[in-house]
Parts: C-alpha cells; structure tokens; sequence
C-alpha cells in the first residue's frame, strides 16, 4: 500500500479527568479513539496527527464554557484547536450532559460519545456549523458519512 492510499496516522491521547467516566463507560478511551481516528480518515487527511481529549464532568465543563464562550452553563464538548499542523489541538467532553443527552434523545451513550468525539476532531480540522447553513450541512454530512463507518445511526435524523 501507498502512502497517498494508506490510512492517516492518528495519535489520540485521552487523560480522564473525572472518575465518573470509568464507572459509567470503562472502554470510554478505545471508543474515543476510535472515532478520532475515524474522524480524520472521513476528511482524508494523509498526514500524521495527533490531538487530547479530555474526559471531564460538568463542572470543569462549565468553568471553561463561561471563560472561554461566555455561556456560564456545561455543554457537551468543547474544541481548542491548537493552530498547529500535527498537533490539532485538545477535546473536552462533560460526563454528566453526554449521558443526559443520549437519554433524551434515545441514543446509547456510546453512540452520543463518538458523534460528539467526531463532532469535535471535525471541529479541530476546521470545520465550522455556527458560520452559515451551508458550513453546517457539509459538517453534518460529513458527520453522518464517518458514523455509517462506524455503524452508528445519523444523529440528526430526528429534528
């Protein structure tokens, strides 16, 4: 195999910040880092990359949400991208609202935690939802086409 056809090389550290994650979804860094790796393979990026997700609570969550938005409430995941080229930059994903959130919309949450591990290396790559309906279209096809690869339903099919 090529290196124009082979896979991109990912490098996905994931530091767990609260011990909630391991109680709740003890496989949680192998699903992480399956979706990351997925994520940059669906953009068809070739070079080597690397990139952190950090799995917290809703309190840390929420702290960097009102520093950095200006939104004082948790969300679900948080991007920083770092500007550089290999290193993509970090993830934030808040415990308590992912499980919450795959409740209500009838998802499992390891379905809701790869969309949103997706969601955020999309993010990282600069891909944008909030700059105009058609950055948010082509982000969610996006979406949808690397969570078929996974196996996971479209997220957005029921709005």
């Amino acid at each position: 195999m090529t290196r124009a056809t082979s896979k991109p090389r990912v490098s996905c550290a994931v530091v767990r910040l609260d011990a909630g994650w391991q109680r709740a979804l003890p496989d949680a860094e192998r699903l992480v880092r399956r979706a990351a790796r997925a994520a940059v393979a669906g953009t068809r990026r070739r070079a080597a990359l690397s990139l952190t997700v950090a799995l917290a609570d809703d309190k840390r969550v929420r702290a960097l949400n009102a520093r950095d938005r200006g939104k004082d409430k948790p969300t679900n995941v948080l991007s920083y991208p770092s500007g550089e080229k290999a290193f993509l930059g970090d993830i934030i994903l808040a415990r308590q609202t992912v499980w919450r959130e795959a409740r209500e919309q009838k998802k499992t949450a390891t379905d809701h935690l790869a969309h949103l591990v997706v969601h955020g290396v999309l993010h990282l790559l600069g891909y944008d939802h909030e700059t105009g309906d058609a950055d948010a279209e082509r982000m969610e096809a996006l979406e949808r086409r690397v969570l078929a690869k996974l196996g996971i339903a479209d997220p957005y099919a029921e709005r």
